[in-house]
């Protein structure tokens, strides 16, 4: 297939046009190059002739018509978003901007080049979203597919928006539509303003680990590569109309992970003196922080076949050697807006 990816220069996009190139489908990787977007995140891919590069906004609806008549693409793989909760606390027009009117305009671009080509059968257009729409469980329960939407910050707010608009597209208009929502995704190439990447790099630079409130919150964590092998199948047997979670299996506290960095830490890179676990801090919680996430992947293992095959600790481990092994491209983003800063306090 010739697949449209946006987003596809940020963390979890890059993976997945790395393995779709991979795979030998041609990508059209179309980003906007903000703040958290690197295109050595997609230099290998870069290099095969399978890979094209559009620097455009979702919101540019004049741009994406031309793409689309350009490129031909037989799907779409929906990322391009903004993605920061603490950001989108200080700053929420910005994620109601790409997130809401992107998605309308891309929807929209898609439908128009949909329609001109003759409304093909095979044509997908996969809406890639976050678990978080779901608000927040107690201490048991899973999220699925028929959760009710209860988002509480921004951020899910502008993303259950989106999802919605998805959804009536494909109701209204017939746009052959495919959803999947997602739970906390780290690895490889993970621009540093999240919980994992920032205690590594914490870590590494004998800073303190700042950990919100009391490190109780719980995420189920979903490593990335994981992750895109996962949105490939969405993409390609998902019945349309259809939404499939897309979890980890790996559930752990906040401080737990923590603490497994820093054992890791301290095993492959040990302080001159004591360890790691010595530098945690715990710091003011984010406003409206989601107590618990937790995905009932069911559907897809059942319906798609799908399931993990990476667990935490290999995961933990893999991410924490990638960072020891590639600091020139983490010192590169260290001037970034925001980068080290404590974002999300409202107020």
């Amino acid at each position: 297939m010739k697949l449209l990816v946006t987003g596809g220069a940020g963390f979890i996009g890059s993976a997945v046009v790395r393995l779709a190139v991979g795979r030998g489908h041609e990508v059209v990787n179309l980003d906007a190059l903000t703040y958290a977007a690197c295109l050595d995140n997609v230099a290998e891919a870069a290099e095969s002739p399978l890979y094209a590069f559009e620097q455009a906004d979702i919101r540019d609806a004049e741009a994406l018509d031309r793409i689309f008549a350009e490129h031909r693409p037989d799907a779409v793989m929906h990322l391009a978003a903004e993605s920061h909760v603490d950001r989108s606390i200080d700053g929420p027009g910005t994620f109601i901007e790409t997130n809401v009117t992107g998605t309308y305009t891309l929807l929209e671009a898609a439908r128009k080049y949909w329609t001109a080509q003759g409304r093909p059968e095979g044509f997908r257009f996969h809406h890639i979203s976050t678990d978080e729409v779901f608000g927040s469980l107690g201490a048991t329960g899973k999220f699925t597919e028929e959760t009710p939407y209860d988002p509480r910050s921004p951020y899910s707010a502008s993303k259950a928006a989106s999802d919605h608009l998805v959804r009536a597209w494909h109701e209204t208009y017939g746009l052959p539509v495919v959803l999947s929502n997602c739970s906390n995704n780290y690895g490889p190439y993970h621009f540093p303003e999240k919980l994992i990447p920032v205690i590594i790099l914490n870590a590494l630079a004998g800073k303190r680990l700042p950990v919100y409130g009391k490190g109780e919150n719980v995420r189920d964590w979903l490593y990335v590569e994981d992750h895109a092998d996962a949105l490939l199948t969405v993409l390609e047997t998902g019945a349309l109309g259809r939404s499939y979670n897309i979890g980890g299996e790996n559930e752990a506290t906040n401080i737990g992970i923590v603490r497994r960095i820093c054992a890791i830490l301290d095993e492959k890179r040990p302080r001159e003196a004591g360890n790691y676990a010595e530098l945690i801090s715990f710091v003011e919680d984010r406003p409206g922080h989601d107590l618990r996430y937790a995905i009932d992947p069911a559907r897809i293992r059942k319906e798609l076949g799908w399931r993990p095959s990476v667990t935490l600790d290999e995961g933990l481990e893999r991410t924490v050697q990638w960072y020891l092994d590639n600091e020139d491209w983490w010192r590169a983003l260290q001037n970034r807006a925001g980068v080290g800063e404590r974002l999300g306090r409202a107020g």
